[in-house]
């Protein structure tokens, strides 16, 4: 069963928290030993990024509104669309851009380990 929906930002607060909202809409254990399921609706206003961060599992996520910008280390810079979907593979540092004109909205599905925090905010990679 799904617990209520609640505004988190999973680790650190930090002035994104202002900007950025997630909304955790179902948290529960998988059946992958060790592993737990969590499901989190991101919203970003036009302009404004992630932050680059990490997580301890697979995040599989799909762009329900708008156009972002999605930096993963070492791939190509994507640019997603509505109706898009994409994978980063565990703790691959990536930050997603909203490009607008509006709000961006991304649904995110991560499988992650037990008790680790399901982001963690990194250090831009180098270039």
């Amino acid at each position: 069963m799904a617990s209520e929906p609640t505004t988190t930002t999973d680790g650190p607060v930090d002035e994104l928290a202002s900007k950025l909202r997630r909304t955790v809409l179902q948290h529960e254990p998988s059946s992958i030993p060790g592993r737990e399921i969590v499901q989190v609706l991101t919203e970003i206003p036009c302009g404004v990024e992630s932050g680059w961060h990490i997580h301890p599992g697979e995040e599989v996520g799909y762009i329900a509104a708008g156009t972002v910008e999605m930096s993963i280390q070492d791939r190509p810079t994507l640019t997603l669309r509505t109706g898009e979907g994409f994978l980063i593979p565990p703790r691959t540092p990536h930050n997603a851009l909203d490009l607008g004109p509006d709000t961006g909205r991304m649904l995110s599905t991560y499988v992650v380990e037990i008790g680790e925090p399901v982001t963690t905010l990194v250090d831009p990679p180098r270039r």
